[in-house]
């Protein structure tokens, strides 16, 4: 698995946009779609809500990349 970081500005970013940023998802749909098969982890446990709130010192792990998130 490939590891990044990545800089959050502000308290926190949404999953869903968090998957588009990062280029991990091509859309907002495709974004969804993966939260909803069951594909993304945060912190180590599956996470179902599309939109949850993500902030620094946590970590996703998603399509074989592990991103943690830092303050900015």
């Amino acid at each position: 698995m490939a590891a990044q970081e990545f800089a959050v500005r502000g308290a926190y970013i949404q999953l869903d946009q968090l998957l588009k940023v990062l280029g991990l998802c091509s859309s907002g749909g495709a974004a969804h779609a993966a939260v909803a098969e069951g594909l993304v982890r945060v912190d180590g446990a599956l996470e179902k809500r599309k939109r949850a709130k993500l902030r620094p010192g946590q970590r996703l792990e998603f399509a074989g990349e592990i991103i943690t998130l830092v303050a900015a």
